[in-house]
């Protein structure tokens, strides 16, 4: 008689969706308000974005909006909260022009940047999810 095999092991389980994470209603809105993760200022209310997959490229985290623009590395983000209109925004700045693009940051505290703006797509604005908190 053959020794039993050992129990198959479980699949690895998928990185969780926001939407399991509570973040997306089945609309694809935000459930929750987007806050700043350094001073908590909120950014944007319940239901003001809507989740969108796109690998965008953002400088790191720095904690003044110029210092972010300036370039010293950065990270491929991929899931974000699209904002279509900018006067949905309760508090957020703008950096400076970088050549075709503006970064997002904290208007309270100027962290950043937490998201980013083609000019020439003046109805887009991508908030990453990895650099907001939610409540």
């Amino acid at each position: 008689m053959e020794p039993a095999a050992p129990p198959a092991s479980p699949p690895a389980a998928p990185a969780a969706a926001p939407g399991e994470a509570g973040l997306v209603c089945a609309q694809g809105r935000n459930l929750r308000a987007v806050l700043c993760q350094r001073c908590g200022s909120r950014v944007l209310l319940p239901g003001a974005a809507t989740f969108a997959r796109r690998e965008l490229l953002l400088p790191a985290m720095r904690k003044k909006a110029a210092t972010a623009a300036a370039g010293g590395g950065g990270d491929v983000l991929r899931e974000h909260w699209l904002v279509r209109d900018m006067f949905s925004f309760e508090n957020v700045g703008f950096t400076r022009d970088v050549g075709n693009v503006k970064f997002l940051v904290c208007a309270d505290c100027e962290a950043g940047p937490i998201g980013w703006h083609c000019l020439d797509d003046k109805d887009s604005f991508y908030v990453a999810l990895e650099r907001v908190a939610h409540e």
